[in-house]
């Protein structure tokens, strides 16, 4: 079970099953790129595709170890919905912070 994070923390600690190492990174990758997809989207004013985005990363997160990313994915799908721009800033932030932190331990 992930830990729950400070935004002031260094480093954020996720245990996640040896069994999805081949996969992880991969999918942090993915959501690097899903960041700067979002960034240019809000400037863009396309609220639909971070809210696509947002609803792929509530459902993905979880099922590899991410419940932050799940928390995330939702909260940016509910403000592009809201079309809550301010909102959907404060979430890239809480990404951004998150995938800066994020150190992944694999457990047997």
């Amino acid at each position: 079970m992930p830990q729950r994070s400070d935004s002031h923390q260094a480093t954020i600690l996720v245990r996640i099953s040896q069994d999805l190492e081949a996969i992880v990174p991969g999918f942090l990758a993915n959501r690097r790129r899903d960041l700067a997809t979002i960034e240019a989207c809000l400037k863009q004013g396309d609220l639909n595709t971070i809210r696509m985005l947002g609803h792929r990363m509530k459902g993905d997160g979880g099922g590899y170890g991410f419940d932050q990313i799940s928390e995330i994915g939702d909260r940016l799908e509910q403000a592009a919905l809201a079309q809550d721009r301010a909102s959907i800033a404060a979430e890239i932030t809480h990404l951004t912070d998150f995938l800066a932190k994020v150190t992944v331990v694999y457990t047997p």
